[in-house]
């Protein structure tokens, strides 16, 4: 019996749900129940009530799952699988700009950890961050943590001001300017999509500017054949196989996160087995953390 057979078995022996971001290997896409973004992770890792979940992704999308999901046991099928932008922004760091700006409202993208989390107002991903900022009045002092490239694109799109904490994602900080210009002229009929965590010299140059979930509508919807993707390139194996009669080009060299790579079928198929490793946190934490990230849920498009 292959991996992915006897993960299959086992997933329905667990009653377990797996949910998996866009960006991980396309075989553990190919066996998940659901594939997304980290805003459609968080409102499928409310809603499943299943209770097993099978989390696919860099840690802190897995402390979410728990966090929207307490009574699920959340299983990280590898907990090497961290994300080093979260770990940029600190709870005790944060709770201290806390202490000392008590006049500032905290916006934290959801890329952060449980921790830091309990210390903030509000959560937002790169989905919703427009509609969450639109949300606050224009005189509120903002700080948005952990990502100034998110944060810098937000206050260029929206012309709001906001203080920025010196975060960013080392996969999207590693895309310039010349890389996109260079995939134009070899691919001079297609558009350039990339994701708001680039820098916004490289936002500047794309045809549009979104989420994975985004890329994804826009590329399903759109009458264009060909699109130059500027994202960690797991999602290209959503891509093609949603939209068999199109092309879609990564750029050079290949976006790419060795912490979402990290996550194999053999390790998905081991913490079924022995039901660990598991998302553990401390139920003050998670009532904290639970908070901001339900306020972000509760604005709508």
């Amino acid at each position: 019996m292959s991996i992915a057979r006897k993960i299959l078995h086992l997933k329905e022996e667990r009653n377990a749900v797996i949910l998996a971001h866009n960006y991980v290997n396309g075989e553990i896409q190919d066996i998940a129940d659901f594939v997304g973004d980290s805003l459609e992770l968080s409102l499928k890792a409310k809603a499943c009530r299943a209770p097993v979940i099978v989390f696919c992704g860099v840690r802190f999308m897995a402390e979410t799952a728990k966090i929207l999901s307490p009574d699920s046991i959340v299983l990280h099928p590898n907990p090497n699988a961290g994300c080093p932008m979260a770990d940029m922004a600190d709870a005790s760091a944060v709770a201290q700009y806390r202490a000392e700006h008590p006049d500032t409202l905290i916006v934290a993208y959801v890329n952060t950890t449980a921790e830091t989390k309990t210390a903030v107002d509000i959560c937002c991903t790169s989905g919703n961050a427009e509609r969450v900022i639109r949300t606050i009045p224009p005189e509120q002092k903002i700080l948005f943590l952990p990502d100034a490239n998110l944060g810098a694109n937000l206050i260029a799109k929206l012309n709001r001001p906001m203080e920025l904490w010196p975060g960013y994602c080392p996969t999207h900080h590693r895309i310039f300017p010349e890389t996109v210009e260079k995939a134009r002229k070899a691919h001079p009929g297609a558009l350039v999509l990339v994701h708001p965590e680039c820098h916004p010299n490289v936002v500047r140059l794309a045809d549009q500017s979104l989420s994975t979930g985004g890329m994804l509508k826009f590329v399903r919807e759109s009458e264009h054949r060909e699109f130059i993707i500027g994202t960690e390139c797991g999602i290209l194996h959503r891509m093609r196989k949603d939209n068999p009669g199109k092309k879609f080009y990564p750029l050079e060299p290949n976006p790419l996160c060795p912490n979402m790579k990290k996550i194999t079928l053999e390790d998905v198929l081991f913490s079924l087995q022995d039901m660990e490793p598991r998302i553990r946190l401390n139920p003050e934490v998670i009532g904290k953390a639970r908070a901001p990230i339900e306020k972000m849920l509760e604005i709508r498009p």
